[in-house]
Formats: C-alpha cells, structure tokens, sequence
C-alpha cells in the first residue's frame, strides 16, 4: 500500500496518529482511543471541539450564505468589528483567515500610516529574539529565526532584531527611522515566556518619546488565553497602536484580525490592502459566537481560576523532578515546563499515554489547552507528565 502522505508537501512531520473526531477536550482516533489535547491546535481551539455554540452558529451560516468577497457588505463582521472595537483600543478592523496575514497587514499599515503622515523614511521595524509572527516573507523576516529564513533569499531590508529583555538595545534601536516596535507580550514558539508588565509600560512609553507605533503580535496570547481578554490588559497604559489576532478568535474555523487606532486606519484608503476570503460570512458567524463567549468576564474569570490550578500542578512537578526540570514559564494557559534538556522525548511520551502537548524554543514543554478545561483535566495531565518525566532517562 503506498504511503497515505506521499502527496504532502513534507514540511510537518506529524506522528502516525489520525483523529477523527473530538468532544471538549478530548480528540478520537479511528480507533476510538481517547487524547486529552492540552495543546488545541497551537491555541487555536479555544472553546474545544465539536462546541455546541459554534457548531450551531456555523451550520445556521452555511445554509445561507458562505462567500461574498469584500465587494459586498457582510453586516455579520460590521456587528464582529463594533463588538471588538467597543471592548478594546482599536476603532478599526480588517479581517483575515490567518495570523501571518493579520502580521502582514500590521506591517504595511505601519509604515503607510508615516508615509500619509510626510515621514516615509520611517520602514522599520524592531523585533525580538524568539518572536514568532508567521510563515509569509515578511513575517519570517519580522521574526528573524535563521532557520526560517534559510533559503529564502537576502534578509529583506527594515528588520532590527534585539535580544529578548535587552533594555539598552532596545533604547539604541528605537530611532527616528523605525516605523513601529512589533513584540509579543507573551512568546509562543521563542519558549513560552511573558514579558514583565513594567517593560510593557515602558514600551509604550519609549515608543511616545521616539514617534514610533507599537504593535501587539497577540496571535498565541490573546483571546483569554492568560485569563484577560488580551495579554497586555494585565497591565494598564501599555495599549498598543495596532494588534494582530488570529488563532483562538476563530475557535478553529480560519479567522484573523488586524486591529488599529482611527488615526491608522484611516490612511489604509480602498486599494491599501485587501483579502478575497478574509471577513467571509461563514467566519464571521463563528467569530461572533467565539467572541461573545469569551469576551464574557464570568468567563475569563474561571479561565484564571483554573490558570492557577495548572500553575500549581506544574510547581509540583517542577520540585519533584528537580533533576530534570528547571522551572514553570509562560502564563494563564499558554505556560510549560522549561527542562533541562530536549522536550521532545517527554512530549513523545505524553502522547503515548493519552495527552498532547507541544513543545517551543528553550526546550520548553509547551501547554495551551482548550480554555474550556476543568480541574479533573488538569490532574489528569499533571499526572501523565509525572508519569512521562519519572521514566524519561534524560540524556547527559
């Protein structure tokens, strides 16, 4: 029998597990067997599988209408983009089917915003060490990983990368030259770690005194995810000028958003940017009940109460296996444990025992489950991680 795979493109390498269906917090194999998915689709499944709210508002969409293109209204993300810009800092929305467009369109706003404003030469951007904000040319330059950016020609003109946490390098790079500083509050693939909030205020400020914008990538850390509807809510007067999401706004259907302050939008006139399929009526039916369930506080509030549950669980693990684990990083539910040697072996092994859950940069063991998760749900996964790391014979 010829390999299942053959035909895609080999740029994953996925393990031989197919999942066929998923209830909550749980996926199904064919087989029926159950995995307590503690990673959602790299924190994409925000409300879980199968939820009963989106399901309902998909199907509901999909016997009416599922695509106009933006040549037409579609009065659903009208509703979406004021419930948004009510809740936030922004006062408009452009919508995408993904984060790496939503970063996309944050780039070129930026720097389109200081050209309308008789500043062109104010293109670049200043970024950070571990960021990850996409896979398009841009976004991989944005991030500055060198094995992302291998074999795809020169470094494209306008990137300043700084080491994560370098005060200095960061007061050196702000010029009157950068466009915007684009940062994560709290980094997903660079190892699960949450900037302090004063450096979040003193962001904003440094970006006042230098004329810059500042550019929220909340793709991995927005939608609840840390217990606040956005991650740099947990700190007041670090608002941003302009915030990508994408991820857990969709609750797993593609959804994105590029949100930004009225003196920003206005300059991105018709023809400034555009999306065939993003703000499509079948998306912004999901959207709208994603939005409206976890923008609830009663909500969030619970998604901190358990936070703390799960922080407690992995402290617990992190001074029983002291030997193998050097600490908890991240926070609310996009956390882990940073280990003291490759994760892979452990993560491999918590698969094999009924739970997912991925890895990042640092070697970190990386967990963003299901917002919707119980405490059962977390003892159940810290005792799988228990039994993973006490048989892991860790390599010297």
């Amino acid at each position: 029998m010829s390999d299942p795979r053959a035909h895609i493109m080999p740029v994953y390498a996925p393990p031989s597990e197919a999942f066929v269906r998923g209830e909550g917090v749980r996926l199904y194999t064919e087989e029926d067997k159950a995995y307590l998915d503690f990673i959602a689709g790299i924190a994409v499944s925000s409300l879980g599988h199968s939820h009963p709210k989106l399901v309902s508002a998909l199907q509901d969409q999909a016997g009416k209408l599922w695509h106009l293109s933006n040549m037409f209204r579609v009065p659903a993300g009208e509703e979406l983009a004021d419930k948004i810009c009510a809740r936030t800092f922004a006062d408009r929305v452009f919508f995408t089917n993904s984060g790496t467009e939503a970063v996309e369109c944050a780039l070129k706003a930026a720097r389109k915003y200081h050209w309308a404003n008789g500043d062109p030469e104010r293109i670049e951007f200043v970024t950070f060490t571990g960021a990850f904000h996409g896979r398009s040319l841009g976004a991989i330059n944005a991030g500055g990983n060198p094995k992302y950016l291998e074999g795809f020609g020169p470094p494209i003109e306008g990137f300043t990368q700084i080491e994560w946490g370098d005060k200095e390098a960061l007061d050196a790079a702000v010029t009157d030259k950068t466009a915007a500083v684009f940062i994560e509050p709290v980094q997903g693939e660079g190892g699960v770690r949450a900037l302090p909030e004063e450096e979040l205020t003193a962001l904003r400020k440094l970006c006042d005194e230098r004329g810059a914008l500042l550019i929220y990538d909340e793709i991995q850390c927005g939608m609840g995810r840390t217990g606040k509807l956005f991650a740099h809510e947990w700190v007041e007067g670090a608002e941003p000028d302009i915030m990508c999401l994408a991820k857990g706004i969709g609750g797993g259907f593609p959804l994105g958003a590029c949100l930004v302050t009225e003196q920003i939008g206005i300059v991105m006139q018709p023809g400034s940017h555009g999306s065939t399929y993003g703000g499509n009526p079948l998306a912004m039916a999901v959207g709208n009940a994603v939005w409206d369930t976890i923008s609830d506080e009663a909500f969030l509030e619970e998604v901190r109460r358990v936070s703390g549950t799960l922080t407690q669980g992995l402290k617990s693990l992190a001074d029983s296996h002291a030997d193998k684990v050097e600490g908890v990083t991240g926070k609310g539910l996009l956390t882990g444990l940073r280990l003291k040697a490759a994760p892979k072996p452990v993560q491999n092994a918590c698969r094999d025992k009924g739970l997912l859950v991925g890895v990042a940069g640092n070697n970190v063991l990386r967990l963003a489950p299901p917002l919707i998760i119980n405490d059962d749900d977390v003892r159940e996964a810290v005792r799988v991680m228990d039994e993973a790391l006490s048989e892991w014979e860790m390599e010297a």
